[in-house]
């Protein structure tokens, strides 16, 4: 698929959207779906689909399992009206793979969390709890240990919960997909163009500023992961972190040992989980979010791919399926995930100007971004209705120190968090240092990992 071509000279839209990720093109999308005629340019730095959008794990899940966190900073009515949305996304983004004719490998199925270690058990109390609580006891109720098993039979699994709101995509094909439909209904996509400057433009509007030219647009949407923290208003919104993946050749053998055939996402309690699914050719994708943070955002490839990690990634592999021991890696591959302190996207406007923005997907972005799209073309054509309504727009921001504190403190934390689960994860108790320092953010009221 060739690339679209870079904007040069000055141009005009009545929307201009920068980033080619899920976030952006969604956005894009519900642009035209909302405002009929309207003209849409998308700018993207480099291929729409291409970045992290295109390469991480393809669980498509709700929000019911941070219902407990959502209650907690928005009220019962609020929280609900959030996990109702990103159940609603879920099935959207089926719905329209199969209206659109886009094999993404769209495949329904609950999401698991499943404890792997005695100090993981009951990680999803809080949740369920909330989920009866509120009146919704199916949306995320517990397993017990031979209920989990009777799904995926891994030694290791000592009982969970389920989320029946879930899918998994192959999520290169989602985001090809909807780069193909976006130039089909006449969204002019420029590829392989930095954005220098999205601000307000002399005289009313906003103005993308980049190296071949300027697109003056009525409203603008910053769409662009972790490179939101370059944004001043947003710097300290988020941290910038890693994800790494490995994926096994076909093993349908395996799969049906394990009586793994339902499709179901799963990931484990740790606080840099691992997440792990299969695919319709019979293999397992085996994630692990424990990588590198970045500093500030210099990624500088070590977040694109870390090698400690994937090694690590492929360790815990075979940890988890013993049966997988001897059977070849085919791929493997990383990228960035734009961290949020909460643990949830914030959606909103950047002050002083119509640019609007959604960060801090934290790892689960597949179905949320879906969600963030409608919330910011209705945002961007200056509507309020449900979405724009939602807890997660222009909430009370919580911040992460500034650098060079974020990153250092960042690495000390990540460094106790991993020696102390891998302690427990050993049957040992870990030192009661790493267990201090990993115990911080809880004190300081930022939420890191899962």
């Amino acid at each position: 698929m060739p690339a679209e071509p870079p904007l040069g000279g000055d141009l005009r839209a009545d929307f201009v959207v920068v980033g080619g990720g899920y976030t952006g093109m969604w956005t894009a999308w519900w642009l035209t779906e909302q405002a009929p005629g309207a003209s849409v340019a998308l700018l993207e730095a480099e291929r729409c689909g291409h970045g992290p959008s295109g390469r991480n794990g393809g669980f498509a899940t709700s929000l019911w399992d941070e219902l407990a966190a959502l209650r907690e900073r928005f009220g019962a009515d609020a929280a609900l009206a959030v996990a109702r949305a990103s159940s609603e996304a879920v099935d959207a983004i089926g719905a329209w793979c199969e209206g659109q004719g886009v094999d993404a490998w769209y495949r329904p199925a609950p999401h698991l969390v499943v404890s792997a270690a005695p100090a993981q058990d009951g990680a999803w109390d809080e949740a369920v709890r909330a989920c009866a609580e509120l009146g919704e006891p199916d949306r995320f109720r517990e397993l017990s240990a031979a209920e989990v098993r009777a799904r995926c039979d891994s030694p290791v699994f000592r009982g969970g919960a389920i989320m029946t709101s879930g899918a998994t995509v192959q999520p290169a094909r989602l985001g090809l997909g909807l780069r193909a439909k976006l130039i089909e209904r006449g969204v002019r996509i420029f590829e392989r163009t930095p954005v220098r400057r999205l601000g307000p433009a002399p005289g009313g509007g906003v103005v993308a500023e980049t190296d071949g030219g300027r697109m003056r647009a009525g409203a603008g949407v910053m769409a662009i992961g972790g490179s939101a923290v370059l944004a001043r208003p947003l710097r300290r919104r988020l941290t910038v972190a890693s994800s790494h993946i490995v994926l096994t050749e076909p093993v349908p053998d395996v799969l049906e040992s394990l009586g793994w055939t339902g499709g179901e996402p799963i990931v484990d309690a740790r606080t840099f989980l691992h997440y792990f699914r299969t695919t319709p050719d019979g293999r397992i994708a085996f994630g692990w979010a424990g990588g590198r943070l970045a500093y500030g955002a210099r990624l500088r490839g070590r977040i694109e791919l870390d090698r400690r990690a994937v090694e690590q990634a492929a360790r815990d592999l075979v940890r988890t399926f013993p049966q997988l021991r001897g059977r070849r890696i085919t791929h493997a591959w990383g990228g960035p995930i734009d961290v949020s302190p909460t643990h949830l996207p914030a959606i909103g406007t950047l002050p002083g100007a119509q640019v609007h923005y959604a960060v801090g997907f934290t790892g689960n972005g597949v179905a949320p971004s879906h969600l963030a799209g409608r919330v910011l073309a209705s945002l961007a054509l200056d509507r309020r209705d449900e979405h724009t309504r939602l807890a997660l727009v222009e909430p009370d921001p919580v911040r992460v120190p500034p650098e060079p504190l974020r990153w250092v403190g960042g690495e000390l934390i990540r460094a106790a968090t991993l020696r102390k689960e891998a302690a427990e994860e050993r049957g040992e108790r870990p030192s009661r240092l790493a267990a201090l320092v990993a115990g911080v953010p809880r004190m300081i009221g930022v939420h890191i990992g899962r």
